[in-house]
């Protein structure tokens, strides 16, 4: 936060703000009248605004269960990332029965295509000595007639700088799962009007409360142009769901540069 931001000026500024937005709940809550159409609009971006500031400080509080700095990965890794929805509690922590593309937080939206939408993806709290995050997300599938569910994380624009392919993109993951799934990986790298995939499957079907995963993408593989990379995304895709509630513990993102022959 920059020495303006905390300036006098800026304290009496916002100060001023909070009198006026406490001066107009008392007149909504006064009286039997709508509060204007505007104001309403203007109430609800600034509540999206502050709901994300407040997430987003959690996220880097000093009271962090861990910190990504101390985690073992692999040499040469430039870039680490742990979505902040399992860092600090969102302001909506729950999708319910959602329709497709639905977005739990920024960075987390969920794509199926079961009609019956009998499905529910919310953040947890994580209480077990051994979670390194301290929230989780759990999805819970009751009856599925789909054909595909997944969610998927969207990477921050600071794994995308200089992207390419002397990278390999890393993938920790800790699940658990009810019952036997099997989950996959894919990761997608849109340049332009291009998006290239590289799907993994992650290791044997989860079962139980506590699997550890690593998959690594190797941009080497892929058909990568020479200009920048826009955007990219990774999808976790569950198989055969019916029936079943899935837990993704911890994911930790991160990228080194593959060796060189």
């Amino acid at each position: 936060m920059s020495r303006h931001e905390t300036s006098w000026l800026s304290r009496r500024r916002r100060g001023h703000a909070a009198r006026q937005w406490s001066r107009m709940l008392k007149s909504v809550t006064r009286r039997d009248r709508p509060l204007d159409p505007d104001l309403r609009d203007e109430a609800r971006d600034l509540h999206q605004v502050l709901s994300r500031l407040l997430h987003a400080a959690d996220a880097r509080s000093v009271g962090a269960r861990d910190s990504l700095s101390r985690i073992d990965l692999p040499a040469g890794t430039d870039w680490r990332w742990r979505p902040q929805i399992l860092q600090a509690r969102h302001a909506a922590p729950a999708l319910i029965a959602p329709e497709a593309g639905r977005w739990l937080s920024p960075e987390v939206a969920l794509f199926h295509d079961c009609a019956e939408r009998a499905l529910i993806l919310r953040q947890v709290r994580n209480r077990r000595a051994t979670d390194l995050s301290d929230y989780g997300l759990a999805l819970e599938v009751m009856g599925f007639s789909g054909s595909f569910l997944s969610f998927s994380l969207s990477l921050p624009v600071e794994a995308l700088r200089d992207l390419g392919g002397h990278h390999i993109i890393r993938l920790d993951a800790t699940l658990q799962a009810e019952r036997p799934i099997a989950v996959y990986a894919r990761l997608n790298i849109q340049q332009g009007p291009n998006t290239e995939t590289m799907l993994r499957k992650m290791g044997e079907p989860i079962e139980g409360r506590h699997c550890d995963r690593i998959v690594e993408f190797d941009l080497g593989y892929a058909e990568l142009s020479a200009r920048s990379v826009e955007k990219a995304w990774l999808d976790l895709i569950f198989e055969a769901p019916f029936m079943n509630a899935v837990g993704l513990r911890d994911v930790i993102l991160s990228r080194h540069p593959r060796a060189q022959i």
